[in-house]
């Protein structure tokens, strides 16, 4: 017998997008996944049960309307589905591939534990992809209102946040310290997951809907706080976290030890660094950590001919923050992981280069305060390992604002981080933050979240008449 349409999860397996072949993608740095086409999105977004209390929309930080774009979308309402989309997210193109859905939406989906969970970000992704292709994506703006926003910092909550002001009829500038706008969505996230032209082509919807933007301009340095309280209603700072946490052990400072980030960068855009060349070819190399940046550093190192690429992390893979998803693309891809290890000191050679990683293997002890079992070394277990490039992915940190710039004025908690109200509002009036200033290093859709919320804000207080300044 035939199982009724809200079946379908049980009688239809869950399908992944694409991908292209393992020596493929190590050719190049090109997307890997591509687009479902209409049929298999119908049929995997035929899979959603329309269960009353959706867990996938309380499981999304933007709570996304998963469960009616996916009946519209199964239903070949197309059109439909993507208004209802992209009404509460301002780059669902772009979260769709870089968000762990595995971690949000589809781990609270309730197909999941009696079959795989519905391909949510799958979907999303191809619904908003038809939107491109069929010139769906508005850039309609109210008229203007006679207001000014500066946003500082193009990254996902500075590109968010001047597209909802944009909306509302505000004059917006965009302030990005370096050439090329989209922050670590260009400078960071490497092409494989999200190619450059996929955020070019974000930004130039805020573009169209009237937003300036002002490259190669770093604020408490080309201009100050004051200046742009005194120029505009309101200040959004979404200037992100990129201070990079130390690798604190004996020999961090030798030849060949390098921060990710400026890897990553130098791999992903073309323009010169104030930074040496890092190059890895025919090397081994190591890559300390265990999140997101990491695995974007073994990946990156592959597709760079390293000649062997290793991930070194103190914990476990069931505690590992990275995503599973690229987890198990860099396995393919080549890399190896040696879990439950920790360095202790960096050793070299004559000339200063680094050659070897003294390591110490680790226990899991009882859990933290988030719920992650502390790791404790093992007496007598050190050994050496080799490496001649070691890249070090331990997180981020928001940069201090400089001590004599006017930002001192706003205040940060202990480690850094921008300290906000219930409405995104520093203690500066008029000043607003979110993302990973205020956060520290988190997910873009959480940004997102933030940016939306401190608009809406915004718009609250330059309605009120509150005086620049």
């Amino acid at each position: 017998m035939e199982l009724p349409s809200k079946y379908q999860w049980a009688e239809k397996d869950r399908v992944e997008p694409p991908k292209r072949s393992v020596a493929e993608r190590l050719a190049d740095f090109l997307e890997i996944y591509s687009d479902f086409d209409e049929a298999t999105a119908r049929e995997q977004a035929a899979r959603c049960v329309q269960c009353s209390k959706p867990g996938c929309v309380s499981g999304c930080p933007l709570s996304n309307r998963i469960p009616e774009w996916m009946a519209l979308i199964a239903e070949g309402r197309f059109a439909e589905a993507v208004e209802m989309s992209q009404a509460t997210s301002n780059m669902p193109e772009i979260c769709s591939r870089i968000c762990p859905q595995e971690r949000l939406c589809e781990a609270s989906c309730v197909v999941e534990g009696r079959a795989e969970p519905i391909s949510i970000g799958a979907i999303e992704r191809f619904i908003n992809e038809y939107a491109f292709r069929h010139d769906l994506v508005s850039t309609a703006t109210a008229p203007p209102n006679g207001h000014s926003v500066a946003v500082v910092g193009s990254g996902p909550a500075g590109l968010a946040c001047a597209d909802e002001l944009a909306k509302l009829g505000y004059a917006v500038t965009i302030f990005e310290s370096l050439p090329v706008p989209g922050g670590l969505l260009v400078n960071g996230i490497p092409a494989f997951k999200l190619e450059k032209s996929i955020v070019e082509r974000r930004i130039n919807i805020l573009k169209k809907r009237g937003v300036e933007f002002r490259l190669g301009v770093t604020l408490g340095k080309d201009m100050d706080l004051d200046d742009l309280l005194a120029n505009y209603d309101a200040v959004f700072l979404g200037i992100g976290a990129q201070q990079a946490k130390p690798l604190d052990v004996p020999g961090a400072g030798l030849k060949g030890v390098y921060q990710a980030l400026p890897f990553l960068m130098q791999k992903n855009v073309d323009y010169p660094f104030d930074f040496p060349k890092i190059e890895v070819a025919g090397k081994r190399v190591a890559v300390l950590g265990g999140g997101d940046t990491a695995m974007d550093c073994l990946r990156t190192a592959l597709r760079c001919q390293a000649r062997e690429v290793v991930c070194i992390y103190r914990r476990d893979f069931e505690n590992m923050p990275g995503s599973r998803k690229e987890f198990f693309n860099a396995l393919e891809e080549g890399a190896r992981f040696s879990f439950l290890t920790n360095p202790l000191a960096l050793l070299g050679n004559d000339a200063g280069e680094v050659t070897h990683i003294r390591c110490v293997r680790m226990a899991l002890g009882e859990p933290d305060s988030q719920g992650r079992r502390k790791p404790h070394a093992v007496a007598g277990s050190e050994f050496d390992y080799p490496a001649e490039v070691v890249l070090v992915a331990f997180g981020f940190d928001p940069v201090p604002f400089p001590p004599g710039s006017s930002l001192a004025k706003i205040a940060v908690n202990k480690w850094g981080g921008v300290v906000v109200d219930s409405d995104q509002m520093t203690s500066v009036p008029g000043v607003f933050s979110g993302g990973d200033l205020v956060r520290g290093a988190n997910l873009a859709v959480f940004a997102v979240r933030d940016a939306r919320k401190a608009a809406k804000a915004i718009h609250a207080y330059v309605s009120r008449g509150q005086p620049k300044g």
